[in-house]
């Protein structure tokens, strides 16, 4: 019994030095240390010796199969080794490459690159502002009194008494005003947030789009022909527009600027993009600008409805879902 454990040991180690992959050394692994293996079947014959051999035959069984034991676990180190260094270094040139996806700028991002563009060469400069603001700028120096509706605290998103994010990029026409000289001749792009309930027109943070005009002599005609300009640069000579009279506190005479909005079946409706008017002169003297002597127009233009005019986007709200099956067309 002893010599034909021995014999099972020997032919188990020299069984094993002839494996070669994982396919081989799972053949091994059944004929030899499974539960109905050639190693477990001699362990279990060993209750059928007498008792005096039962202790030599189980100290051989078992220093038998530990040493088969740890040479498979080697064996089974090596290949497993051997198959992660094929995988990593193995390239198969014959497979086309990858696909490259190039970025891109946000449709927001382009369009006010864009309009930045046109009003450059209109020799208009560009201002920025914060984004966060105090009540002067945002309602006082803009002739916007306590009691008007634009300054109920549910249409602002107030972070205290006296600071709030800013409703409007008019806020930025005031601190140029107050920072510079005329003549002024300035566009001012950037976020502004009011609690609007959301639908497919409108959103609680957009784009604006300010522009500025100070100077002596400065008329409602030049505002006309200036936005008349702006609109046939960025939309195309057939854009129908118009001038709709209206109120702001900080303009006056006013007017909402509309754009006329063709659908598929031809016809087509109104849709306003922003207001404009001339500077009240309450503001310039808010600012400290002789309004005896100087004369301004301002508009404020919603970025978004720019930019759904002109690419034909009926849902605000796809600006901001980041769903690149819309992004991705533009």
């Amino acid at each position: 019994m002893l010599d034909e454990f021995k014999k099972t040991g020997v032919e188990a180690l020299e069984a094993l030095k002839n494996v070669k992959d994982a396919q081989q050394l799972e053949q091994f692994r059944i004929k030899y240390l499974s539960r109905k293996g050639l190693i477990t079947q001699m362990l279990s014959g060993i209750g059928s010796l007498a008792a005096e051999q039962r202790k030599q035959a189980g100290k051989l069984a078992n220093e038998i199969k530990n040493e088969v034991t740890t040479a498979f676990k080697a064996v089974e180190k090596q290949i497993a080794s051997q198959q992660s260094l094929h995988k990593k270094e193995t390239i198969d040139v014959t497979l086309p490459p990858l696909p490259f996806r190039h970025g891109k700028g946000h449709i927001i991002t382009r369009t006010i690159s864009e309009l930045l563009e046109i009003f450059g060469r209109m020799g208009f400069d560009v201002a920025y502002g914060p984004e966060v603001e105090d009540e002067w700028h945002n309602f006082v120096a803009l002739n916007i009194p306590p009691e008007h509706p634009a300054r109920d605290p549910a249409d602002n998103f107030y972070i205290d008494d006296n600071t709030l994010l800013r409703s409007q990029t008019s806020t930025i026409q005031i601190r140029v005003m107050a920072d510079r000289k005329p003549p002024i001749r300035v566009v001012a792009p950037g976020r502004v947030y009011r609690p609007d309930t959301v639908d497919a027109t409108h959103m609680y943070m957009f784009h604006q789009l300010e522009a500025l005009v100070v100077d002596e002599g400065v008329s409602m005609i030049d505002m006309k022909s200036t936005i008349a300009q702006f609109i046939h640069a960025f939309f195309g000579p057939e854009v129908s527009w118009r001038l709709r009279p209206s109120f702001f506190p900080f303009t006056e005479p006013s007017a909402e600027v509309d754009l006329l909005w063709l659908d598929e079946a031809g016809g087509g409706q109104w849709i306003e993009v922003g207001g404009c008017g001339m500077v009240d002169p309450n503001v310039f003297d808010a600012v400290g600008i002789d309004s005896e002597k100087y004369t301004g127009w301002a508009f404020g233009f919603g970025i978004e409805r720019l930019a759904m005019r002109k690419y034909g986007i009926d849902d605000i709200r796809l600006f901001v879902e980041n769903d690149l099956r819309f992004l991705q067309q533009f």
